[in-house]
């Protein structure tokens, strides 16, 4: 009992929860769209995976999932792949499928022919080739497929296990407590009944160099000699007692994989000692497995009671997850007399190195760890709470002042240390063996968790204050000059010595201290490394003794080295990118090579262990899976599918194509990215990306060439895989059409020739009947255009003439004027008793009442005005003579001292002549008399 517990406890420790596992990649249900349980699976010469489902024949490509129901739309046990040929096994169903010219699966039924022979609830649970012959197992028979003739024969077994072996030439079944059984001349025959075949399922038989191995569901392994079973490793069998094995298969490498029901998978080695357990607690997605099978390349696949997953067991990276949350997410690592250290959010970790055990928390150090520094013999431990001394596996504290980012060497004084903190630098002083704390550097107190001391300068890097350069005096104690460079300023900046050099990276590159001229400048080389990874994380780790800088970006972690030959470094690049190695941006950390060759890199819920020199090439082609054309009805989309080793020919409403491409590479950590382009609509290669198809709309006819290429971390596709095709003209661009159209053209050409002369001859005669009517209306518009001359000439020398009149007649009007006044001064001299003055005043009166003049001035002004009194008679017509008469003189423009002496009247008489007119034309106040006469 002692010994049992003993190995019980020696084989959970072989396998603990912190235990590293080949990269893992679960599918779940949602994943592939079927139903759970997946009971089987194989590969084809293609790298295609099948995996027998519970709702049909599951096919995977690396990029795409498909999924086959059978017929009967029953679930398929067992799956098998044969030459081109994959063969299926279900419920009262088994036959082949086989891919048509359209890259199509299409299912053959094998057992439609004995379908009225098969059992009433009969499943077929495996099939196995022997010779010529394919197997079809299930519980009650096997049947015996001869694919030379068709035939299909079976051998009755009674009701026996799930289970069919083959042991050299012939074919083995279990009863269970009877044995097993073996077929003679088409007859079972109990070969083997020991005691624990009776009471133990066997699970599989392995045929290894000269012995046969049975491996029992609850016991573990033993030898088949003859009728004895003897244990293979009895340790072995004690710790899988009770672990209850559903499946079993050899690895390529000599070792064993087990499926369990309750305990996840199971890794032996070719010892058939236990090397590693996969389950939940490291990241499996369920704890039954129902089906193993090796690929080609060494990846291990697992059909689960809930999904598939698929571990890379040729990997040369290790993955180290904490699920349970123990550990927390790695900061820092470091390796130290045969001990491992993490140094994580949750303090400080340790276990023996080389070992799988859990690590172990080292007590005082609970809490954030930000780095792990080894200086000579000493192991400093940068901590939240302070710093810590660490030895084989326990801790001393240097220094209790808050959040220590890290220790580093000042190359002058080999007795002291500089440490950044949270709250500035302090010196650690080396005195009588121990070290110390021994001052803070005053003047400076700002964050330093990216510090380098270089020449005569300390430089801190602060990501939000800038890039601090500061000369210290010569005791250390006090920062006597502080400046920030005016290199940039940025989120996750770093700064790190590298060899002789200062560098600085952030988002823009990476840029390095010149001496001489004092300032960062551009490294074009270190900075084409962010470049083409993309940015995440400025960071850098400088490995002193190898010369190695690391790089971390978004799509890969980079290894600079010098060159051998030159002074360009040398680039490696680790396929990884930030999200599969859980990266923590701006706090990336790597370790190594530890004791066993690997370097360690910190994650978010663990760390990843990878043998950088053993990171094969990988080869391996890109295929085109499936091509979709589809053209648009009235009222639906019509799709067909098209060969994709045929070049294609569509017709111009067939002009929408999806396209599906694939690479057969199953990886957890790695995955394909693809580039395409279509030639003939563009030259250029489409940007990387890991969707596996892509569409094209409404393309115009043409000759086109569909290609694609992969990318998996650093290797490309041995291949460009194409596709040919044409989209043809539309009806009215075809050949005939264009026939049409050249003779329709010239038909056209000759008719509108013709039609033009006609048109301009037509035009012609139009034109010169034009321009004689035009040379005719011009001759009479000019000769009344002279007429019209003429008669305004008349018209003006008429006006003025009757001007000239008008003004002989107010010259003469004005006489009279002169005349009264005359009179009036003969008059005076007439009361002085003159009979000669009265003689002439009696002259004058008689010229005084001539009307004469008058008639003459009307005469005069109507052929001057002719229309004025003509329109005022009209509008006014109660007007009298003299009111007519006042008008005119208005007309003129006259005052009315003015047309007093006309009227031969006084000027107050012409204004109450005036206010009268305005009575009978009924003008309002507001209107000027004179202005509106001579408006008329």
């Amino acid at each position: 009992m002692r010994l049992f517990i003993l190995l019980i406890l020696i084989f959970t420790g072989l396998y603990g929860r912190t235990q590293g596992i080949p990269p893992l990649q679960n599918f779940s249900p949602s994943d592939y769209k079927a139903e759970n349980q997946n009971w089987d699976i194989a590969q084809d010469l293609n790298k295609t995976i099948y995996i027998a489902n519970s709702q049909g024949l599951l096919e995977y490509n690396g990029a795409h999932w498909g999924l086959h129901p059978l017929p009967n739309e029953s679930i398929v046990r067992s799956v098998r792949v044969i030459d081109d040929k994959v063969y299926t096994g279900g419920f009262r169903e088994f036959g082949y499928w086989t891919r048509n010219s359209l890259n199509q699966l299409e299912y053959t039924s094998l057992s439609n022919e004995i379908r009225d022979k098969l059992q009433p609830d009969e499943e077929f649970w495996n099939i196995l080739k022997q010779d010529r012959y394919l197997i079809f197992h299930s519980l009650d028979r096997i049947y015996i497929y001869d694919p030379d003739d068709g035939k299909v024969n079976w051998v009755e077994t009674g009701l026996s296990l799930p289970g069919i072996y083959s042991i050299g030439q012939s074919l083995f079944y279990q009863r269970k407590g009877e044995g097993l059984y073996g077929i003679e001349n088409g007859k079972p025959i109990l070969k083997y009944d020991a005691p624990l075949l009776k009471e133990d399922e066997v699970v599989q038989i392995f045929n290894r160099n000269d012995e046969v191995l049975l491996l029992t569901r609850q016991n573990g392994f033993f030898v088949l000699d003859g009728q004895d079973l003897t244990p293979w490793v009895p340790e072995v069998n004690a710790a899988l007692s009770g672990q209850s094995v559903y499946t079993a298969i050899a690895l390529r490498n000599g070792g064993f994989a087990l499926g369990t029901i309750s305990n996840g998978l199971l890794l032996l080695n070719r010892d058939g000692r236990i090397q590693n357990q996969v389950d939940p607690s490291k990241g499996l997605q369920n704890n039954t497995v129902l089906s193993l099978y090796e690929d080609v390349d060494g990846t291990l696949w697992m059909g689960l009671d809930n999904g598939v997953s698929f571990l890379n067991l040729r990997s040369p990276f290790r993955v180290y997850q904490d699920y349970s949350g123990v550990i927390g997410s790695v900061y820092a690592s470091a390796e130290k007399d045969g001990y491992l250290y993490m140094g994580t959010n949750q303090g400080l970790y340790y276990r023996l190195s080389g070992s799988e055990l859990d690590f172990r928390l080292i007590p005082g150090t609970e809490g954030q760890v930000w780095s792990l520094d080894l200086i000579g013999d000493t192991l400093f431990c940068s901590h939240h709470l302070g710093t810590f001394l660490i030895e084989r596996g326990t801790a001393t504290n240097l220094s209790n002042l808050p959040g220590t980012w890290g220790v580093k060497p000042i190359p002058s004084r080999p007795d002291l240390l500089l440490q950044g903190n949270y709250t500035g630098l302090h010196i650690l002083e080396r005195k009588d063996g121990n070290w110390r704390l021994r001052n803070k550097i005053r003047h400076f107190d700002n964050s330093s968790r990216f510090f380098e001391v270089y020449g005569d300068e300390i430089f801190v890097n602060h990501e939000y204050k800038g890039l601090f350069r500061m000369k210290i005096n010569e005791d250390l104690t006090e920062a006597l000059e502080v400046e920030v460079d005016t290199v940039h300023k940025g989120a996750n900046s770093g700064l790190v010595r590298y060899g002789d050099d200062l560098l600085f990276a952030y988002r823009e590159g990476v840029f390095r201290f010149d001496a001489k001229t004092r300032a960062f400048e551009n490294d074009p080389i270190l900075s084409e490394v962010i470049e083409e990874g993309g940015y995440i994380s400025g960071k850098m780790v400088s490995e002193g003794e190898k010369g190695y800088l690391w790089i971390f970006t978004e799509r890969s972690i980079n290894r600079i080295s010098p060159g051998n030959l030159d002074s360009k470094p040398v680039t490696r690049s680790i396929p990884l990118t930030a999200n599969e190695r859980k990266n923590i941006s701006g706090y990336e950390s790597v370790y190594g090579p530890d004791a066993e060759g690997r370097y360690i890199f910190g994650s978010n819920n663990g760390f990843i262990a990878v043998e950088v020199e053993k990171i094969p090439p990988l080869r391996f082609e890109v295929e085109i899976e499936r091509i979709s054309v589809s053209r648009r009805r009235v009222d639906a989309w019509e799709k067909n599918l098209a060969d994709p080793g045929a070049e294609g020919t569509y017709g111009n409403k067939e002009n929408n194509m999806d396209i599906s491409f694939y690479a057969p590479v199953y990886s957890a950590l790695v995955h394909p990215v693809y580039q395409y382009r279509l030639l003939g609509l563009y030259e250029e290669w489409s940007e990387w990306s890991e969707e596996a198809s892509v569409s094209f709309s409404n393309l115009p006819y043409g000759t086109y060439k569909f290609e694609v290429r992969g990318k998996t971390g650093n290797d490309l596709s041995s291949n460009i895989a194409g596709y040919s095709f044409t989209v043809a003209r539309p009806w009215y661009l075809t050949g005939l059409a264009l026939v049409c159209y050249f003779l329709l053209g010239i038909l056209g050409a000759i008719a509108i020739h013709r039609a033009y002369r006609r048109y301009y001859r037509k035009r012609q005669q139009e034109l010169i009947e034009s321009n004689k009517r035009e040379l005719e209306l011009e001759r009479a518009r000019n000769e009344k255009e002279i007429v019209n001359i003429k008669i305004n000439q008349l018209e003006e020398e008429f006006r003025n003439k009757s001007n000239e009149l008008a003004a002989s007649t107010l010259s003469i009007i004005r006489k009279n004027e002169l005349l009264s006044r005359v009179k009036e001064q003969l008059l005076s001299s007439e009361r002085q008793g003159t009979a000669s003055v009265k003689q002439i005043v009696k002259i004058i009166d008689q010229s005084i009442d001539q009307n004469d003049d008058w008639e003459m001035f009307l005469e005069a002004f109507n052929n001057a005005d002719h229309k004025f009194l003509r329109k005022l008679k009209k509008i006014h017509p109660n007007l009298s003579p003299n009111d007519i008469k006042l008008c005119a003189y208005l007309r003129l423009n006259l005052s009315s001292k003015e047309i007093a002496p006309l009227l031969n009247i006084s000027p107050r008489s012409v204004e109450i002549k005036r206010y009268r007119l305005r009575k009978k034309m009924h003008l309002d106040h507001d209107i000027n008399l004179t202005d509106y006469i001579l408006t008329l």
